[in-house]
């Protein structure tokens, strides 16, 4: 900023005649304030350019650790492409905005702020009309820029949709590939797009606006300056080093506010693209923070005391009604009953991933909430019908959760007790074989055989069994039965086993009946035959002997 001062000095010295060393003292005086400014800007854009890459990797960092502590049912009420979005490109939208943006923002209003006091002392005259003309350069680009980031905002939310349509049919190529969808897929994602695009012209529309308005009237601003300036050089207000001076300051003031004035609606944007991220930083889970039980020794006696459970999404509509029974380590209890009687959300409560409406689920006479996070679910294990695994190769997905690294021969004892051992060790890279998404790579029993070696491995206390063998072929099956109740764990270890193959039940130690959310029935297999009850009517249907299950 010292160059316009001395660019005026130089005009009135050259028209005075000024000696020869007065020149290019001050000339080398701006050649050293000029490096001076190079080597400060320098510093500071690595400085500012090192914080922001960080502020970036932690800002990510710290929305998906929000993301990971919400309840479950936030993951059923949101959908995974929509939350990727935010995740992702959210984040790295903000954090560009504030990396370019908020730099040129900064810099400038500085610098705006600076050369203000400038032209105050070199001519408050004309400063004055400087000032006058800047509410009308604020009060229109500032109502434009309203209508650019509520754009902004649909934008945003409509690539958020976009991301979910492509990541839904990627997720589900061979149900595409199986009904020949793929030209339909293709259709429903360019309709979404064509969404987006006419929300992109919209927004490119208010943009040009607003940029038009802001170069407009900075324009006329600079002509009112030249003419009334030149009037006051004419009565010989100011020199005409000093009309030079304050012109080029001006012209710098002018750009000053100008840059303001395009970076702010940028910056709005990124305000509009970062709702969602602070709603998620901001959103506090609605499920119970964890406890603080981590006991050195646990039985493992799991105990529903009259529970009652609706899905939050759904509040109205009980699951389960005065659901009663409890689990005793070394039994194995079944529980079984036609789909959608409310199985699974035993096994989901039992797992602490919801809570009850009404009633209590005790493991050794404490609430689940009660124990901390991590202790709980390394003694309460589960293996569902579709397991979920991930990317990764087989000894991170068999490991995966344990608070310190397995050793390989305990990874391998896990998987032989679960049935994977065998067709593990004819893999490539044997335990270190990468798996592909969810598991792509390997085919249902296999990966229902992993996620059992996955349960194993933890020795838990209460194991819970979710259908959990249906992929599994005869051999493994009958391994799995004989893992269940004829292992030397089982001494030690509640059993919850919940299947629709009734002849895996017969020898549980207890079953329960389950319809309509209401234990129905409850006794040995041998005690519900004679009853000739609902589970009766359900092992005659489905041997072929009697009438059809209801």
């Amino acid at each position: 900023m010292a160059i316009p001062f001395f660019t005026g000095r130089l005009t009135d010295w050259i028209l005075q005649d000024e000696e020869a060393s007065v020149f290019m003292r001050n000339i080398a005086l701006m050649s050293i304030l000029s490096i001076a400014s190079a080597l400060l800007e320098f510093l500071g854009d690595g400085i500012y350019n090192y914080t922001m890459g960080k502020a970036h990797s932690n800002l990510q960092a710290q929305v998906f650790r929000a993301v990971l502590s919400q309840e479950t049912d936030f993951f059923q009420q949101n959908q995974t492409g929509a939350i990727t979005s935010r995740v992702s490109e959210d984040t790295a939208i903000l954090s560009e905005s504030l990396s370019e943006k908020l730099n040129l923002l900064l810099w400038y209003l500085f610098r705006g702020l600076c050369l203000l006091g400038i032209m105050v002392w070199g001519s408050p005259t004309l400063t004055l009309v400087t000032l006058i003309a800047l509410p009308v350069l604020f009060f229109v680009p500032k109502e434009l820029g309203k209508w650019h980031q509520s754009l902004a905002v649909q934008v945003q939310t409509s690539l958020a949709e976009s991301s979910q349509v492509a990541v839904e049919a990627l997720s589900a190529m061979p149900t595409v590939r199986s009904f020949a969808n793929e030209e339909g897929e293709a259709r429903r994602f360019a309709h979404q797009l064509q969404k987006t695009q006419k929300l992109n012209q919209k927004e490119a529309l208010a943009y040009t606006v607003n940029m038009w308005a802001t170069n407009f009237l900075g324009l006329l601003l600079k002509v009112g300056i030249l003419y009334m300036g030149g009037k006051m050089v004419t009565d010989g207000d100011v020199s005409r080093g000093d009309l030079v001076n304050f012109v080029l300051y001006q012209i710098q003031f002018t750009t000053a506010v100008e840059v303001l004035l395009s970076t702010i609606p940028n910056v709005q944007k990124a305000v509009g693209s970062s709702e969602k991220i602070f709603e998620y930083l901001d959103r506090i889970p609605q499920c119970p923070s964890s406890g603080s039980l981590a006991p050195h020794t646990l039985r493992g006696c799991v105990e529903f005391h009259d529970v009652f459970f609706a899905y939050p999404s759904r509040p109205d509509v009980l699951v389960l009604q005065g659901v009663t029974f409890t689990l005793c380590p070394g039994k194995v209890t079944a529980l079984v009953g036609p789909n959608g009687a409310g199985k699974s959300s035993v096994a989901a409560l039992l797992q602490n991933l919801y809570q009850p409406t009404k009633g209590q689920v005790l493991l050794d006479g404490k609430p689940l909430p009660d124990y901390q996070h991590r202790y709980l679910h390394s003694q309460v294990a589960a293996v569902s019908q579709e397991p979920q695994l991930f990317g990764r190769n087989l000894y991170e997905n068999i490991a995966y959760g344990l608070g310190q690294k397995a050793e390989l021969e305990e990874i391998m004892k896990a998987a032989r007790e679960a049935g994977a051992h065998t067709f593990i060790s004819q893999l490539p890279q044997g335990y270190y074989t990468d798996i592909g998404e969810s598991g792509s790579q390997l085919s249902g029993g296999q990966q229902q055989a992993v996620a059992l070696a996955r349960a194993l491995i933890r020795n838990p206390r209460v194991l819970i069994l979710d259908d959990a063998t249906s992929a599994l072929d005869t051999d493994n099956q009958l391994r799995v039965e004989q893992l269940v109740y004829e292992s030397p764990r089982r001494a030690s270890q509640a059993v919850l086993l919940i299947t629709q193959r009734l002849s895996s039940v017969e020898r549980a130690d207890h079953i329960l009946f389950l319809e309509e959310g209401v234990i129905q029935e409850s006794g040995t297999h041998r005690q519900l035959m004679e009853q000739r009850g609902r589970y009766w009517t359900m092992v005659e249907g489905t041997s072929g002997n009697s009438a059809p299950q209801e």
